[in-house]
This record gives structure tokens, C-alpha cells and sequence, in this order.
């Protein structure tokens, strides 16, 4: 049993000035530090005036996509397609379950450092079989992360075995640290044929599919088949209560409307849509359709803070005024991400309370102004948020980083050989 003195603790919902938590795998009391009785079955760490948060969730990743950093191809798009075509359909093909794995490694270990202890993976790969287990080993057994997972079926691959893939995996993987989703890549990838075999083997689970990410996708299925993307899904039975639909950058009322009654869940990531150049979500427009929204990092970047920072900033800039979106709608997500994770691991995370897991992080923050219960949130969206890097990170009770660095053996260890695993997906990728 951990007892963590002298910090200050916020939970997204109570603010303590001087405070303690005692802990092991979970929250067992938190109070002010005049109540702090110190016992001889206590390790007693002094926190030193850190703040303590909850640990992040990343609600939408492309793990795989670590392993791009870097590397140059011959890359000219004109739209969304073609950054597709000729960047991440050319290297997620050449992927095996060995660089699924080291891939895995190296992202989990960026999460930790950032203090993202959960993770929501939208898998890819050219060997389907067995990618989502090799994921798994990596993110949540060798790194101890919470991690649910599914692969991105299409068209463009054996789709039987992508459906196999995602049946078998969300029915064998289910504890407090692993579970499944049904991963589909998007409606201009996935024919007719192919949603009624995904309904068919959804096992009880739900999507987690790319939807209107850019006009092209709503464009080809108004093409195809005469429907707005959410109208196919709902026409297939596909929609069900938290679904994921992820991007939305181009969804309409009348969709909105049809994903608020079937009770699936929004994921924007609005740092990918800048960098794609498809647009941004309207989040405004999902907030009042009373969609829950979480935030992803589209395999962008693994600091969530900074994740959160530009849904709200680039919210006021697409609605032009700075009250379309306030910090009491960040906090709802960010209580939503806690909310779905606690919900598919059948476990509780994201409050200091007892019962509730010791998923936390430590960081260095000294207030220049006032802080209490009233305007923790402003403090730590404005001043955390900026220059966020935790030094301390904590799953289960487990330190996992330590002054700013990974403790596992086992992890430094298998992150020196994904290196090299990188570098032969890259000579793939070049000589294919």
C-alpha cells in the first residue's frame, strides 16, 4: 500500500490544495494532509506540491503508424484518397505481426511518457491473423496499458479474415486491461456485401469505424448507393448504443440525428483533420445533438493535452466566436473517455475515490494566481496543458515512469529492438 503526501489532487471533478491518496492496485482514501494518519504498512511518498491527475485515455489511435515517422516516399496527394494510395495503404501492407508488435511497443511506451495510460486502437496490416493478439502482448502485457482493440476491415484486404480477426479477438479478450471492437475503415472501402458480413459476425460487439473523415467518403457513398454514410450504417444494423464513429467532419443533421438515437459515441481528432486538410468537426453540433464526445489522436501524436487544447481552440475558430465551445465541454469528454474505457474493462477509472483504479500521474505545476475547486480546470488547461509531461506515471499502482523515464526492464529492452523493426519496414515499404 502507496500513500502519495503533500500534492495537490484533481480528478476533473474535486480539487484538494494539500492533499494525500493511499492506494494500491486501486484508490482506497484521499483527504486533506491534516487528516493524514501514517501507518507501518504504508510507503509514504512525498509528492512535493506535484498535482496529481487521472491518466489519459487516447480514444481513437493508429499505432501502427509510429513506425512512418521519417520515412520518405514519393508523396504528391491532391485530396484525401490520395494520402491514402500513396502513404498509409503502402505501409500498413507491408506490416507482419512481428512489426505489429514492436509498432506496439514503441507507441506504448511515447503513452506512457505522456502520461496516456489507455488507449482505444483502430488496427491495420498486411497479415491480418493474429495482429490484434500481437498488439495486445505489446501495449497491454508487456507495458502494462489498458487497451481495446479491433482491426480496420476492408475491401482492399481478405475481408473474411478481417472479420474473423475481429470476431475472435473481442470474444476471447475481455479483463481489466484488453477487450475488443469491431473495426471497419470507412464506407468508401467497405462494399455492401461486406457490411452484411461484418452484421452478420458482430458477436454482440460494436463498430469502431472512420466516417465522413472527408467529403470524398460521404461523395462516393451517395454515389454507390444513394445514402449518407450514417443512413447506410443504420440500413445495415450497424449502429448500436457506443458505437464509435470517428472523425465526422462532414456528417449532417439528419445523421446526427440517427447516431443520437442509436446512442453511439463521437471520436473527433481534430490535429489529424488539420493536417489531412479534410476540415474540422463541428463538436458544437454533437454536443447538442447530446452525442458524447471523446478525443483521439488519430496516430498523430501521443500527448493528449495538446489533443484536447486544439478541439477547443479550433472549435472557436471554425464557429468564429470564442463561446461555441467552453472548458465545461473539454471536462465532458474527458469524464466520456473515463466513462467508456471503465465501461469495456468493467472497472472504474478516472476519479480519486475508493473503488476506483490507481491509474495517475504526478506533474510539476506551480500557479502563479489563485487556485481552488473553482478554476482547477482553467489552471490546468492553461497552465498544464501547454508544457504537459508528466514525471511520474502510475497503472494499477504500478509506477510505470519514474522521473520522466520508463521503469519496466522488459520494455527499455523490446523498445531497442523495435528500432530495428522499423528499419525493415521500411526497406518493405521502399523496395515494394
Amino acid at each position: 500500500m502507496k500513500a502519495l503526501i503533500n500534492v495537490r489532487i484533481y480528478d476533473y471533478y474535486k480539487y484538494i490544495e494539500n492533499g494525500f491518496i493511499i492506494f494500491d492496485n486501486e484508490i482506497r482514501e484521499v483527504g486533506e494532509m491534516k487528516d493524514f494518519s501514517p501507518r507501518y504498512d504504508l510507503e509514504v511518498i512525498d509528492g512535493k506540491g506535484d498535482m496529481v491527475l487521472p491518466s489519459f485515455v487516447c480514444a481513437h489511435a493508429h499505432i501502427y503508424s509510429i513506425f512512418a515517422r521519417g520515412l520518405a516516399l514519393p508523396f504528391d496527394p491532391k485530396n484525401f484518397q490520395d494520402i491514402l494510395d500513396q502513404l498509409w495503404w503502402k505501409i500498413d501492407a507491408q506490416i507482419d505481426n512481428e512489426i505489429t508488435y514492436y509498432s506496439g511497443i514503441a507507441a506504448a511506451s511515447e503513452f506512457l511518457l505522456n502520461g496516456v495510460t489507455s488507449v482505444i486502437d483502430h488496427h491495420a496490416s498486411g497479415e491480418i491473423l493474429g495482429s490484434l493478439t500481437s498488439l495486445k502482448k505489446a501495449v497491454s502485457d508487456v507495458a502494462g496499458m489498458r487497451g481495446i482493440y479491433c482491426f480496420e476491415t476492408s475491401d482492399r484486404y481478405n475481408v473474411s479474415e478481417c472479420v474473423k480477426e475481429n470476431r475472435d479477438f473481442l470474444l476471447n479478450n475481455h479483463d481489466e486491461h484488453s477487450a475488443g471492437l469491431f473495426g471497419m475503415h470507412a464506407s468508401m472501402s467497405l462494399s455492401n456485401e461486406s457490411l452484411e458480413l461484418i452484421r452478420d459476425n458482430l458477436a454482440g460487439g460494436q463498430i469502431h469505424c472512420h466516417v465522413a473523415e472527408s467529403k470524398m467518403d460521404e461523395q462516393d457513398s451517395l454515389h454507390k448507393y444513394g445514402l449518407r454514410i450514417i443512413e447506410r450504417l443504420d440500413k445495415y444494423n450497424l449502429l448500436s448504443p457506443k458505437s464509435l464513429i470517428v472523425h465526422g467532419v462532414d456528417l449532417n443533421d439528419a445523421e446526427l440525428d440517427i447516431i443520437a438515437k442509436s446512442g453511439a459515441w463521437m471520436v473527433v481528432n481534430t490535429t489529424s483533420n488539420m493536417n489531412n486538410a479534410v476540415g474540422l468537426p463541428n463538436v458544437k453540433a454533437y454536443l447538442d445533438h447530446n452525442i458524447p464526445v471523446m478525443v483521439g489522436n488519430d496516430g498523430l501524436n501521443s500527448n493528449m493535452a495538446s489533443e484536447l487544447m486544439n478541439v477547443f481552440y479550433t472549435s472557436h475558430l471554425k464557429n468564429e466566436t470564442p463561446k461555441e465551445l467552453n472548458l465545461g465541454d473539454v471536462l465532458k469528454m474527458i469524464h466520456n473517455s473515463y466513462e467508456y474505457v471503465s465501461s469495456r474493462l468493467n472497472i472504474k477509472l478516472g476519479r480519486f475515490e475508493k473503488g476506483y483504479k490507481a491509474d495517475l500521474l504526478r506533474v510539476k505545476y506551480s500557479p502563479f494566481t489563485l487556485m481552488n475547486k473553482n478554476n482547477a480546470f482553467g489552471h490546468v488547461f492553461y497552465g498544464l496543458y501547454p508544457n504537459f509531461k508528466p514525471s511520474h506515471v502510475y497503472i494499477d499502482g504500478n509506477e510505470v515512469v519514474k522521473d520522466y523515464k520508463l521503469c519496466s526492464k522488459k520494455l527499455l529492452e523490446e523498445l531497442e529492438i523495435a528500432k530495428d523493426y522499423s528499419e525493415k519496414l521500411w526497406v518493405k515499404v521502399v523496395n515494394k
